[in-house]
């Protein structure tokens, strides 16, 4: 490129999130925002009131009979398959026939004039059925008898019982990871519109608008042309949209070719938190193995989930916090085994992080335990433990670990935070003060990048260049916030050297990029900006032939520069070569691919290279907790995060600082609790509680590794963002558990589950006070 400077929205830039202005005044148009066409209806689902349950009989006639119904829908009224399984394992119903799995099982549709009128009548029904013993965590679905919802995953290098059996010091311990709901602003909502024939429109609030097609396309009993799914933006989605939305989306559409009228379906919060999956709860039991000086010989993990009802993706989220249980450290011996245990609750899907993050904290508990055993400070275990060089660089599924820059990126944090001169500091502090006391963390991540489901990793682009030189840009990735769309243009934008103005970047939709993947898994970038920028090569390509046959110029004389071109001595504005080439009859559209290299997995063998590169970071984190309440605040933060050569650092900081907050939400106060009915009773924004502006740390340095650079070829060669942050979030969790081991002068590691809510903060207090 010649220069950037010249040209506005360049990638490498900071460039404002192409709809913040519509978002900030309201202007941003949302699936609820579509006008609807006279005559549309509403939909509301009727739900289970217990957990478990053979169905007698479903008495819906005085649901029918209610003020506004037009109709109900069933099992019966499903016109293809009763299944909208992600994984096609046929063990998700739309609406079960003979047995309610959880509490707040969707049972029935109601479809009526108003939502109004559809919600109240949907709490009419009779439900005859026989109640059956429940369990709702992993634990008690093991000592029941539960079976696995998907096959387990073991993970195995080396021999663990002879490293373990004669090692110095080895430490058992077990874990509790509490799940997290996604919490986005706007809930679950889809909006089906009939066509004729077999033909459905369904605008919808997805991350994965291929597999809401399918799914759609699986319950009517048509091909996947007659589906065409439509997403603008979502209102945020965190992994709660990927899977989730198949079935609003299967409800709206049945009811809309049923009836032959637009269907709308939107429930209520509480419906919406009580109906859909959220982050998978895990118990980690562990037995590691170390040397005097802190290095580890072995680990033995095991890790159960709890995984709702039925599978959903609850394989690959499992496999994958084994993926992750190492993180930034390398096991000479290890075995890691997973449980995805069935349960009666809602089942649990993708969120952020797709379970890395429930594997890197067992990782880091685990730094923390050989800490407090050595003696020494967890950071310098953590470096004892780092991967290196040849012999410490494979990890647990025999990929080596070739671009690790963790050894300068936390040198540099552990400098510019102070980290040593304020742990000392802090551990004066807590020698004289009675009921305050400090603790400080400094914790790494190390972040696979890749769908794990090799296929997956595949994304399409459309570009056409209109002949006034105006340019449409359509791929398969999904915009919910985060800038996707922003980063996608500006690699056009750079490709074509125009301003990004120029660029007009629509709705995705399954009509002009089939098969897409699911925004997902930190991908969206790095595989829709790759697909562009082929549909971007592909045009320039023939642009270029066009214009050395025309001027007789060698093709290395056609050179794009700032919003014109150059061709030998000549320059024209692209606008005025643009027509040329129109009127020369060059195609100016082109559909761009791209596919992840280098990348296979072998599952049964537990081996292959399932990332195509790491992604790095940490965080220092610094807090104060009352040792009589257990109440705490986050007092400084300092991030030093790796995104490689950043598209758009501005957009990039951004999303690594709501990462963290979201990641430190998960470890601290978001808490999901089920009652002895196994009711969820955190199922609104009144009971469950994430993190406020006034959480965030008083202190929070944010900076990006602006020396890196992906030694893969990725586009422009930058790295994901979306999910390796939330990991750092860990810090103020580790910071909790020092500020708490001072109260028993930092002899014994603190029994700290997650998330650390106040309660457990004095909890753990308290047992320690005990203990010494």
């Amino acid at each position: 490129m010649k220069d950037n400077v010249s040209i506005r929205g360049a990638a490498h830039t900071d460039r404002i999130h192409d709809s913040a202005t519509k978002h900030v005044t309201g202007a941003a148009d949302y699936t609820d925002d579509i006008v609807e066409p006279v005559g549309t209806l509403h939909a509301y689902l009727g739900v289970s009131d217990v957990a478990h349950a053979n169905i007698r009989s479903l008495d819906l006639s005085a649901v029918r009979a209610a003020p506004g119904v037009v109709g109900v829908l069933t099992a019966d009224d499903i016109p293809g398959h009763n299944d909208i399984s992600p994984t096609g394992l046929n063990d998700e119903p739309v609406f079960p026939t003979d047995k309610i799995q959880f509490h707040g099982q969707p049972l029935f549709a109601v479809i009526a004039e108003t939502r109004d009128a559809a919600r109240r009548a949907a709490e009419l029904a009779d439900v005859d059925c026989e109640k059956l013993p429940h369990a709702l965590d992993p634990i008690a679905a093991q000592d029941a008898g539960y079976p696995h919802v998907t096959a387990p995953l073991k993970l195995e290098r080396g021999e663990v019982a002879p490293a373990s059996a004669k090692a110095t010091n080895r430490i058992k311990g077990r874990m509790s990871v509490g799940g997290q709901d996604h919490m986005y602003l706007e809930g679950h909502i889809a909006f089906a519109i009939p066509g004729e024939d077999d033909d459905v429109i369904v605008h919808c609030s997805t991350q994965h608008p291929s597999e809401a097609q399918h799914m759609v396309a699986h319950v009517l009993g048509v091909p996947s042309n007659a589906v065409t799914v439509n997403v603008r933006r979502m209102g945020g989605g965190f992994g709660g949209k990927e899977s989730q939305m198949n079935l609003f989306c299967a409800v709206a559409a049945i009811a809309a070719k049923k009836w032959g009228r637009a269907v709308k379906i939107r429930p209520d919060r509480d419906q919406d938190m009580t109906a859909t999956g959220k982050r998978h709860d895990f118990v980690i039991d562990y037995d590691v193995a170390f040397d005097d000086a802190g290095r580890i010989e072995a680990v033995n993990g095991v890790f159960a989930a709890r995984c709702g009802f039925s599978s959903d993706l609850s394989g690959p989220v499992t496999d994958r916090a084994l993926f992750h249980a190492d993180n930034a450290y390398f096991y000479p011996n290890v075995r890691l085994v997973s449980h995805p245990m069935k349960t009666n609750t809602v089942s649990n899907t993708a969120f952020r992080g797709f379970g890395g993050p429930q594997g890197v904290i067992v990782a880091e508990r685990i730094m923390e335990e050989i800490a407090y055993a050595t003696g020494q400070d967890p950071l310098d275990v953590r470096k004892a433990n780092f991967y290196g060089g040849k012999g410490r660089d494979l990890t647990p599924y025999h990929q080596e670990v070739e671009d690790n820059i963790l050894d300068r990126l936390v040198g540099e944090l552990e400098e510019s935070a102070d980290y040593r001169a304020r742990r000392k500091a802090i551990i004066d502090f807590n020698a004289t003060s009675r009921v305050l006391k400090k603790g400080i963390a400094l914790t790494p991540v190390k972040f696979g990048i890749s769908f794990t489901a090799t296929w997956y990793n595949q994304a399409g682009a459309l570009v056409h260049v209109y002949n006034d030189g105006s340019i449409h840009l359509n791929h398969g990735g999904t915009e919910m916030g985060q800038g996707l769309n922003t980063k996608v243009a500006q690699v056009v934008a750079e490709a074509f050297q125009v301003d990004f103005e120029r660029i007009k970047i629509t709705r995705t939709t399954t009509e002009k990029v089939p098969n897409t993947s699911a925004t997902a898994a930190s991908s969206g970038t790095d595989l829709n900006g790759m697909a562009a920028l082929n549909a971007v090569e592909q045009i320039k390509a023939r642009l270029v032939e066009f214009a050395a046959g025309k001027w007789k110029v060698s093709p290395d004389a056609v050179v794009f520069e700032p919003n014109q071109v150059r061709i030998g001595n000549e320059v024209l504005s692209f606008d005025a070569f643009i027509k040329q080439a129109y009127m020369a009859r060059v195609q100016l559209s082109a559909a761009g691919f791209y596919k992840t290299p280098k990348i296979h997995w072998d599952r049964a063998a537990g081996k292959g290279r399932p990332f195509f590169y790491y992604a790095y970071g940490a965080a220092c984190s610094e807090v104060t907790i009352d040792t009589l309440t257990g109440e705490y605040r986050v007092e400084r933060t300092d991030i030093l995060h790796d995104v490689g050569r950043s598209l758009n650092p501005v957009l990039d900081k951004g999303q690594v600082e709501g990462a963290f907050i979201q990641g430190m939400g998960w470890l601290t106060t978001e808490e999901l609790w089920w009652d002895d009915a196994g009711r969820l009773r955190t199922h609104a924004p009144s009971t469950y509680k994430i993190p406020l502006a006034s959480d965030r740390p008083r202190v929070f340095n944010v900076k990006l590794a602006d020396w890196s650079e992906n030694r893969e070829l990725t586009i422009k060669r930058s790295k994901a963002v979306g999910e390796p942050p939330f990991m750092l979030g860990i810090s103020v969790f580790e910071a909790l558990s020092m500020a708490v081991a001072s109260v028993a002068d930092y002899r014994i590691c603190p029994r700290l589950d997650a998330p650390a809510t106040p309660e457990r903060v004095l909890m753990a207090v308290e047992r320690l006070k005990a203990a010494g």
